[in-house]
C-alpha cells in the first residue's frame, strides 16, 4: 500500500460512495489516499478542529476516513495523516 495525495473533490467522492452516514466535507487542510495494486482503497480528510476550544492552526483533526474494507487501510491512513501533519508543523492531530 502507498500514500497518494488527493484533492478534496476526490476524497469527498469516496466519502459519498463508501460512508454510511456522513456527508462530504466542505473544507480541509489536506487529503490523503491509500492505493493498493494501482487501485484507490481509502481516503482521509484532515481539517481544522471542530471544537472552538482547540487552536485551529496548531491542531489538525481527521474529519473523515473511509475505505473499501481493505485490510489495514484504516490504520495505514491514520499513521500517514499523523506523519504528514507533524511534517506540516501541527503540534497534534
Amino acid at each position: 500500500m502507498k500514500v497518494v495525495p488527493l484533492t478534496l473533490a476526490q476524497a469527498n467522492d469516496l466519502v459519498s460512495r463508501w460512508h454510511r452516514h456522513h456527508k462530504p466535507c466542505v473544507g480541509h487542510r489536506f487529503s490523503l489516499g491509500a492505493e493498493a495494486d494501482g487501485k484507490l482503497v481509502g481516503a482521509a480528510i484532515v481539517g481544522r478542529p471542530v471544537s472552538r476550544e482547540l487552536p485551529a492552526y496548531s491542531v489538525a483533526e481527521i474529519l473523515r476516513l473511509v475505505t473499501d474494507g481493505t485490510k489495514n487501510a484504516c490504520s495505514f491512513l491514520y499513521g500517514a495523516c499523523a506523519r504528514v501533519a507533524r511534517e506540516m508543523g501541527f503540534d497534534s492531530i
